[in-house]
This record gives structure tokens, C-alpha cells and sequence, in this order.
């Protein structure tokens, strides 16, 4: 009558064990994929050529993606402007690149620096950043307001009004029709070239030794993540939205922003300062002998 309860509690306590040692297996496991993940997408993004090639990716995709359209089916999810990941990704694409890229920045100054200023002085990229994109929004938006008509819609084709402006035509409501620069294109245009550029300096930091741990790692390999989710989002907004040429003009100007910023006024003593710029004065290597 008393064995019965100690059969039961051997084989949970076997279970427990088993469980416990499968926990185990699954975290080393995990960390053992997040290192090397991290590491080989660290190396993949530190390598200038490969940055180069990745620019010439990007301009490739803007110029000759659209003729992909002739050969894509019409009716799939990405087709939509309505699209779960163009409204909750593309709609927000900047909102998204801060967050992740703040933290990765945040985290890998700091732990490199152990200085609030140095973090705050590269963080101040992202407000640049953010300034880049309202700027531009709102020249998009002129440019569409100075070569723009005001149309009625009917059902014989449309009819021209003189109102002077998009907001009596719109509040008459009519249809204003300008040049509309893609700001699609340029955000995402915009956001792979920094988070590429911002990214790249993992590369250097794990060489010098630096804390790396998990969280780190992790942080990391969200941000490639993104980065790989902003190429493809970029490719479908050039296959399945935007007339032509305002999609080249839309990723000129975020290359031409990227330009000014990551490739010429970050390398000025007054500025923010470029991705890894005084955080690795000291390389491991270099060692003082007696």
C-alpha cells in the first residue's frame, strides 16, 4: 500500500530531471546560435567592401526592382496599401529604427565609454536623424504643393479647377495632383544606409574586447533583423507603389541625406560624431610591457 506513492514520485522526480536537463540543452543551444549569429553578422557588416557592395544593393533595387512587377502577382498582401506590414512597419519605419538602433547605440557606447556625455553626443545622430525626416517630409509636401492642380473627379474623366491651393481643394472636396516625391522610399532608403552604417561598428567593438553579453548580442541581432525586414519592405514598396521616377528621386534624396550626414558632417569636430569615433582608443592588443 505505500509503494504506490514513491513509484509515482521516482518517475515525476526522473521527469523533472529530464526536463530540467532539456531546459539545459535548449539554453546553450540559444546562446550558442546568438554567438554565432552575432558573429558572423558582425563580420558581415564591418567589412567596407561588403558596405559598398550593399550601397550598390540598394540602388539596384530602387532602378531596376520596378520591372519586377511584370513578373509578381498583383493580388498578393504586399500589393496593398492597406497591408498589415505597411501600415504598422513602413507608416512607422522611423519609430522603429530609433528604438532599436538607440538601444544598440546606448548599450555599446556606454559599455565602451562608461561616459554619459560620449552616449548622449551619439545618440544625438538619431535626432539628426529624426530632423532629416521631418525636413524632408515637409519639402516632399511643397514640391506636391507648388507643381500641383486642383481635380474633379467625373465620371467623364476629371475637371481642372483654379483654386489657388491643396486646402481649398481639398476642403471643396476635390483631389490635389502634384509631383509626389516616394517618402516611402526615402525612409526606407534612409534607414537601411544608417542602420548598416550604425551596425558596422559591432565589428570593431567585439575585436577590441569589449563586454558582450547577451542582452548585447541580442540587441544586435534585432537590429539586422529590422535592417533585413527594411530591404525587403523597400523592394515591395518599388515593385507594387509609386510612379517611377518619384521612387529614384524618393531614394536619391535618402542616399543624398545619408551623404550629408554619415559620409561628410559626422567626420567635422562639430558634429555628433561618426559611428565608433572615440570608443576605441585603446586596442586590446596594445599592451605596455616592464
Amino acid at each position: 500500500m505505500e509503494r504506490g506513492p514513491v513509484v509515482v514520485s521516482g518517475a515525476g522526480a526522473r521527469i523533472q530531471a529530464l526536463l530540467g536537463c532539456l531546459l539545459k540543452v535548449l539554453l546553450w543551444l540559444a546562446s550558442a546560435l546568438l554567438y554565432f549569429g552575432s558573429e558572423q553578422a558582425a563580420h558581415l557588416l564591418g567589412s567596407p567592401c561588403l558596405r559598398r557592395l550593399y550601397h550598390a544593393w540598394l540602388a539596384a533595387v530602387v532602378i531596376f526592382g520596378p520591372l519586377l512587377q511584370f513578373h509578381v502577382n498583383s493580388r498578393t498582401i504586399f500589393a496593398s496599401h492597406g497591408n498589415f506590414f505597411n501600415i504598422k512597419f513602413v507608416n512607422s519605419a522611423w519609430g522603429w529604427t530609433c528604438t532599436f538602433l538607440g538601444g544598440f547605440v546606448l548599450l555599446v557606447v556606454f559599455l565602451a565609454t562608461r561616459r554619459v556625455a560620449v552616449t548622449a553626443r551619439h545618440l544625438s545622430r538619431l535626432v539628426v536623424g529624426a530632423a532629416v525626416w521631418r525636413g524632408a517630409g515637409r519639402a516632399f509636401l511643397l514640391i506636391e504643393d507648388l507643381t500641383g492642380s486642383c481635380f474633379e473627379p467625373l465620371p467623364q474623366g476629371l475637371l481642372l479647377h483654379e483654386l489657388p491651393d491643396r486646402r481649398s481643394c481639398l476642403a471643396a472636396g476635390h483631389q490635389w495632383r502634384g509631383y509626389t516625391v516616394s517618402s516611402h522610399t526615402f525612409l526606407l532608403t534612409f534607414c537601411c544606409l544608417l542602420m548598416a552604417e550604425e551596425a558596422a561598428v559591432f565589428a570593431k567593438y567585439l575585436a577590441h574586447g569589449l563586454p558582450a553579453g547577451a542582452p548585447l548580442r541580442l540587441v544586435f541581432l534585432l537590429n539586422v533583423l529590422l535592417l533585413g525586414l527594411w530591404n525587403f519592405l523597400l523592394l515591395c514598396t518599388v515593385i507594387y507603389f509609386h510612379q517611377y521616377t518619384h521612387k529614384v528621386v524618393g531614394a536619391a534624396v535618402g542616399t543624398f541625406a545619408w551623404y550629408l550626414t554619415y559620409g561628410s558632417w559626422y567626420h567635422q569636430a562639430w558634429s555628433p560624431g561618426s559611428p565608433g569615433h572615440g570608443l576605441f582608443s585603446r586596442p586590446r592588443s596594445s599592451r605596455k610591457h616592464n
